[in-house]
């Protein structure tokens, strides 16, 4: 038979300490898309021969970016108005803008995020 053991202290504490760290990579990517179009015209000693300042809308496409399937609708740019001069000789000026559908803007976000914890454990005893 064995012998028992007997301990020699009579109090006594012991801590135990444990630190976990998490890191996370994350990668967030945002798609803004544009599904119509927009004309503007803008000038002076100018009309428009046709009398309309609005190209019609004519097609529609669909694209996929990204695994997103979208649709928008184009101008018919054989529609865009034509301008002629009001009064032959004067000062005149013209502006035209058209900004066409489809994606816009693709915004990626990258951060990391660390965490850590820490648990601390004290056991005092005594005989």
């Amino acid at each position: 038979m064995a012998t028992p053991v007997v301990p020699q202290f009579r109090s006594g504490s012991q801590t135990t300490s444990s630190t976990s760290q998490s890191v996370i990579n994350e990668t967030i990517t945002s798609y803004q898309y544009r599904t119509g179009y927009s004309y503007a015209a803008s000038g002076h000693n100018i009309k428009a021969e046709t009398g309309y300042i609005n190209p019609t809308a004519t097609t529609e496409s669909t694209q996929t970016v990204g695994g997103v399937n979208f649709s928008w609708t184009s101008p018919n740019l054989e529609a865009v108005p034509r301008w002629q001069i009001l009064t032959d000789g004067a000062a005149f000026s013209i502006q035209e803008t058209l900004i066409t559908p489809g994606l816009d803007t693709v915004t990626t976000i990258q951060r990391t995020i660390t965490t850590s914890q820490t648990s601390e454990t004290t056991s005092t005893f005594g005989q």
